[in-house]
């Protein structure tokens, strides 16, 4: 991701949201698997027209900490939101150790010893069930996660959770069934 695809709002805004513009996917699958000997191949979105892309969601938390960092970076519009040492991409290996050395910081001796969020992509995982259980339309997740409906229900329906006692509230104040008139 460049840093002409994030899109921030001034820092006096009312709406601190920023907008990250996802253009392809770079995912790192190994020279001995792409056509050019590169450990990262270029694709097209899953699911999308060839060039579409898609638009996700920046809470005011990572506005904050991507405004602070383009800055301290003085990263310029074309360049890499992150890089690697010499400017290109950054290597898998420094993002999975980074991902381990913050797990190790913050969690439990025993959390970090179990699966939980021991894949950086875990957070993915993490945040779309977030998104399902404060209640955003499985729609709008869809969309922003690049998922379809279907695909995103038959993933993540069975972590939803919580959400029973405020949907009988919203069912008991939409009405009952009228009254009915006295048979006599």
């Amino acid at each position: 991701m460049r840093v002409k695809d994030v899109t921030l709002p001034g820092p006096d805004a009312a709406d601190q949201w920023c907008e990250l513009l996802i253009h392809t996917a770079t995912p790192e699958v190994g020279k001995q698997w792409t056509d050019t000997g590169e450990i990262h191949e270029e694709r097209d979105l899953k699911g999308r027209a060839e060039g579409e892309t898609r638009t996700v969601p920046g809470h005011p938390a990572l506005t904050r900490i991507l405004r602070q960092h383009i800055e301290d970076e003085q990263l310029q519009p074309g360049d890499l939101l992150f890089q690697g040492e010499t400017g290109g991409i950054l290597a898998g290996s420094v993002v999975r150790r980074a991902w381990r050395s913050a797990r190790k910081a913050v969690l439990p001796p025993h959390v970090f010893e179990s699966p939980t969020g021991k894949r950086v992509y875990d957070n993915r995982h993490t945040r779309l069930t977030k998104w399902l259980n404060d209640g955003i339309p499985p729609a709008q997740v869809a969309d922003w996660a690049g998922n379809s409906v279907p695909v995103l229900l038959a993933t993540y329906a069975r972590c939803v959770e919580g959400q029973l006692p405020d949907l009988k509230r919203r069912l008991e104040a939409a009405g009952d069934l009228p009254e009915q008139p006295d048979a006599g």
